[in-house]
């Protein structure tokens, strides 16, 4: 059974049109990475959990801030090049992420040293248009941009 994720695509209309609320995994494989390295707010849910659940926890654990109010968009899955599914809602807030601290995870740093340090999951956080979206997103993400576009465009 593959791997699968929940995660939260906030969307808000800026002035120049839609932008999307995304996250840089934070660690030391990320730090030199910016295109295609971004994500939306996501983490890994059990078979049986109900991923709008698992997609709001995981928003608040990435994010530290609560879940904006509003209804969700349920987004078409995507699969993400490692072969894990990615379920999506999306939900229409502009958010103010000026306070976003992520939590962290703990890994061998440097490799091989015995030594361990924390690092959030999340360095940095952001408002980007679409069009700026689909460079920075992981590429097996992107789709869930056309599937917002689609859906909101009453497709």
């Amino acid at each position: 059974m593959p791997r699968t994720s929940a995660g939260l695509l906030l969307y808000r209309h800026g002035p120049d049109g839609l932008d999307v609320l995304i996250g840089h995994p934070g660690g030391p494989f990320w730090a030199r990475k910016d295109d295609a390295a971004w994500s939306i707010p996501k983490g890994e849910y059990t078979e049986g959990e109900d991923p709008w659940a698992a997609a709001q926890r995981e928003f608040i654990e990435e994010i530290g801030l609560p879940v904006p109010d509003g209804p969700r968009i349920a987004l078409p899955p995507v699969k993400q090049s490692g072969g894990k599914i990615v379920t999506a809602f999306a939900v229409e807030a502009d958010l103010d992420v000026t306070d976003s601290v992520s939590n962290t995870f703990e890994m061998e740093w440097p490799k091989g040293s015995g030594k361990t340090k924390d690092f959030p999951e999340i360095d940095r956080v952001g408002w980007f248009s679409v069009t700026e979206a689909k460079v920075k997103l992981l590429k097996g993400q992107r789709p869930l941009l056309d599937a917002l576009i689609a859906r909101l465009a009453g497709a």
